[in-house]
């Protein structure tokens, strides 16, 4: 886990207050939980000086009183490095990832769509990702609050 351990410690002397949130679980996997604050600089620095420049996949999660979003960023010796942010759930707001990851818009339109995300810099182009065009707004489907018996009451199901 030699490489792994070189990230670790790249991450934590550029960005010291990542110091005790870094962990490498099991070979070729490392997860570091990153704030708001610094998350933009984080993937920058990670892509760029580190060679993770794939975007697998982001993974959303509803935790309670926050949502949390998982970046997988994968290097050319396939180590994954999981970069965790958690936002309020009550003011979901996190900046597009897609001037690093060209490829991060449709992962962000689900965000969006799903979970109910303010996904700052994302372009605009008035079509839902994966929801239908008539999808109530207002309706996240990927949150532990949502209930479709109470959305569809007195509708007819969206199709």
């Amino acid at each position: 886990m030699e490489r792994e351990n070189a990230v670790k410690k790249s991450l934590i002397d550029k960005f010291n207050l990542l110091d005790e949130k870094i962990s490498i679980p099991r070979e070729r996997r490392i997860f570091a939980e990153v704030s708001y604050s610094v998350f933009m600089d984080v993937c920058g620095f990670a892509a760029g000086e580190l060679g993770f420049n794939s975007l697998c996949a982001i993974t959303g999660l509803d935790i309670g009183e926050n949502l949390q979003f998982i970046y997988h960023l994968a290097d050319k010796n396939g180590i994954v490095l999981n970069l965790k942010l958690e936002v309020p759930k009550a003011n979901p707001v996190i900046k597009s990832v897609t001037p690093i990851f060209n490829g991060a818009i449709f992962y962000e339109k689900e965000l969006k769509d799903l979970f109910g995300a303010v996904v700052e810099g994302l372009s605009e182009d008035g079509r839902r990702y994966p929801l239908p065009d008539g999808w109530p707004e207002g309706q996240y489907p990927l949150r532990k609050s949502w209930n479709q018996k109470e959305m569809l009451h007195g509708k007819e199901e969206v199709e």
